[in-house]
């Protein structure tokens, strides 16, 4: 059952009480452009201008991730925010020239249908929210960006994707790495045949989660919020890459999990996850999420004549790329982008030309119904079609 607004005085509330997502090279998405309403045809201006979008939920990553890459966006701007902390909500206004009377609460969030300034609400709230307010935010008129994982289940993401449709609005999931420089530079060789034929891939993920020292962060370890633990939250980095990179989609999963129940925090979520997918190709992607390890965010990718290395491969700022050949490694030399601002302006473009999103609704249902499978997976130890 989705939490209503009476049951969400606040985010930080809602964390309280739990605890007690230079796009050239990139894989595109699905073909069937999802229906919009009638449009009049767009006007050079209309392209120019910059789309005004709601920031739903003012944790630590809207605040210090995202929002302050608005600053190198073309076509998108912040215009409203919804919180639940109306003080956190008022500073962030005045830092960002957003109307006083576009600040909302998740109370009045429903009456965002009245603010012709808001073109999309970007969603970044705990997993087990996103549906609710996509629904919410699509029968408001609204576009609608989410974070990832687009939901707890496949079965809201299937809400979410229907009631953008019904409305006729866009429908986006926030794969940031999709837009990143090096990730797309990875792509377009992998593309071009520089590694040969791709034969492996291996992909980790993990980071040391502390829900006692970073309250904010506790809903990670409730199994209602977050929909799982190391696996949705940042497996999906690994599952999603070794998507993009081989450009298929996998026809069957492994797992094994370990987690040790005696540690607080994995009373209700996984901590390590060990999963294989076999694509239709050949190419088998090892992957790993964790819970309880120094952080790592790395994928490999093997070809027939050569490797590609990337690590850091999904940080915010900082990315490492290696080739290796039999004649030896070479470092590229690549230029680090805002990935933030590209997945924003992405956004605003979608809607101002009438495009369907790179990564839409249908492609953070196949990752959820994925996850799904690999769970199956690990808790039976049988090989799982997907």
């Amino acid at each position: 059952m989705p939490v209503t607004p009476n049951h969400l005085a606040s985010r930080r509330q809602f964390v309280r009480q739990a605890s007690l997502t230079a796009a050239v090279a990139a894989m595109a998405g699905p073909a069937a452009a999802l229906p919009l309403a009638a449009a009049s045809a767009t006007t050079k201006d209309e392209t120019q201008r910059k789309l005004g979008f709601a920031i739903v939920g003012l944790g630590k990553f809207a605040t210090q991730q995202m929002m302050p890459a608005f600053k190198d966006c073309k076509h998108a701007k912040i215009t409203a925010l919804v919180s639940g902390s109306p003080d956190k909500a008022k500073q962030l206004a005045a830092e960002y020239g957003v109307d006083p009377k576009s600040v909302y609460s998740y109370d009045n969030f429903d009456s965002i249908k009245d603010n012709p300034a808001v073109d999309v609400v970007y969603i970044v709230l705990p997993p087990s929210l996103h549906m609710e307010y996509t629904v919410r935010a699509a029968k408001a008129g609204k576009h609608v960006l989410s974070e990832k994982p687009m939901a707890t289940s496949v079965a809201d993401c299937q809400k979410m994707i229907d009631a953008c449709n019904k409305a006729g609005k866009k429908l986006m999931v926030a794969y940031r790495a999709q837009f990143e420089p090096f990730n797309l530079d990875a792509i377009a060789r992998i593309k071009k045949g520089e590694l040969g034929k791709l034969r492996q891939i291996t992909a980790d993920h993990g980071r040391i989660v502390k829900p006692t020292e970073e309250k904010a962060e506790a809903w990670r370890v409730v199994k209602k919020t977050a929909g799982g633990g190391s696996l949705m939250d940042i497996g999906i980095y690994s599952l999603n890459a070794a998507r993009y990179l081989t450009g298929e989609e996998p026809v069957e999963v492994t797992a094994q999990e370990y987690t040790d129940k005696s540690d607080p925090r994995f009373k209700e979520v996984e901590d390590v996850i060990h999963f294989t997918l076999r694509f239709p190709s050949g190419v088998l992607a090892s992957c790993t999420s964790a819970y309880s390890i120094q952080e790592v965010k790395r994928y490999r990718v093997f070809g027939d004549k050569a490797y590609l290395d990337l690590d850091p491969a999904t940080d915010y700022y900082k990315h490492n790329m290696t080739i290796g050949t039999k004649e030896g490694e070479m470092k590229a030399s690549l230029k680090e982008g805002n990935q933030f601002a590209a997945e924003l302006d992405h956004m605003a473009e979608c809607v101002l030309e009438n495009k369907t999103p790179k990564t839409p609704g249908e492609e953070g249902l196949k990752d959820v119904r994925i996850i799904m499978a690999i769970y199956e997976a690990a808790r039976t130890g049988k090989k799982v079609k997907v």
